[in-house]
């Protein structure tokens, strides 16, 4: 009585050891994708935020816009403020034309003088006199050039400081428009309109949902069998043992080991170590972000 017993255990115990053992994957894992989330860049009333859960945006796509009268404001005050500093530059060649005139009407006597000098009809000392009144003439030209070239120095400097206010104000402003960073999906959104946006204040999530990835676990005897580059068949796994086929590509492999996460099943099932895997599926509109998957080694 106890052999008739005793067999029909035994092969339930080989049954099930065998049902396990005969696996149609070498890992498991769960899909994933980049995922961005958007913060705001300016401090104001959010006016307008298109974008509501479940929307396709694409790369630089504008999706809203906080308050920008007071930097727009700030921006014309600090246009006005540099045009003004543009008038106030003086007109060099209108500055010292008098002197000009002036030395070459001292010049032009000083050549006369010289030319009665050697008639005898003047005498050196009004030779002197010219000489002496041209080169202080030249000595007031020189001084007026060197305080005009410093004015206008001057006034240069105030227009490049208030050109780059001006220009850190339009970046401000082009700050205030919010912008998508990638083409993708809206996952989350954690703002509304009328809210108070302040920088780093998180207003939405974005992922590319076109392009996912498997994130799979691999034991260390499994590890030389995978390389970069290597095509795998993926099976993303629907439930009611529905699952549907996907062609993938190792895209990562980690550098370190890890303990095994609970969730997830390898092919030793003695394992405590294993090393995770990208394993990159481009969608077809089916893949959910925390999908089950299974990975099959070619």
């Amino acid at each position: 009585m106890n052999r008739i017993k005793i067999l029909p255990l035994t092969a339930l115990i080989l049954l099930t050891a065998c049902g396990r053992n005969n696996k149609n994957y070498d890992a498991t894992g769960t899909f994933e994708t980049t995922e961005v989330i958007v913060s705001a860049e300016s401090q104001g009333k959010i006016l307008r935020l298109n974008t509501e859960e479940g929307t396709n945006v694409n790369q630089g796509q504008e999706v809203g816009v906080t308050d920008t009268v007071q930097l727009w404001l700030k921006a014309l005050q600090l246009g006005a403020n540099r045009k003004s500093v543009d008038w106030q530059k003086p007109d060099q060649s209108k500055q010292i034309a008098v002197l000009r005139q002036q030395i070459a009407t001292a010049e032009r006597e000083k050549r006369r003088v010289q030319g009665l000098l050697k008639d005898g009809a003047a005498n050196t000392k009004q030779l002197d006199d010219y000489n002496a009144q041209i080169a202080l003439l030249k000595r007031q030209l020189d001084a007026q050039l060197s305080s005009l070239q410093n004015s206008t120095a001057s006034l240069n400097e105030q227009g490049s400081s208030l050109m780059l206010q001006r220009k850190e104000v339009i970046d401000q402003l082009n700050k205030c428009h919010i912008i998508s960073p990638v083409t993708g999906t809206i996952l989350e959104k954690y703002s509304e309109e009328g809210e108070l946006a302040t920088p780093g204040k998180p207003l939405f999530k974005v992922a590319d949902m076109n392009h996912v990835y498997l994130r799979a676990y691999i034991t260390s005897e499994q590890l030389m069998k995978v390389k970069l580059g290597m095509p795998v068949t993926v099976y993303a796994d629907y439930g009611n043992d529905k699952k549907k086929t996907y062609q993938g590509t190792v895209t990562w492999i980690s550098s370190s080991s890890e303990f095994t996460p609970k969730t997830i099943l390898t092919d030793d099932e003695r394992a405590n170590l294993v090393y995770a895997v990208k394993i990159a599926v481009h969608n077809d509109g089916y893949l959910k972000i925390g999908m089950y998957g299974e990975v099959k080694l070619k």
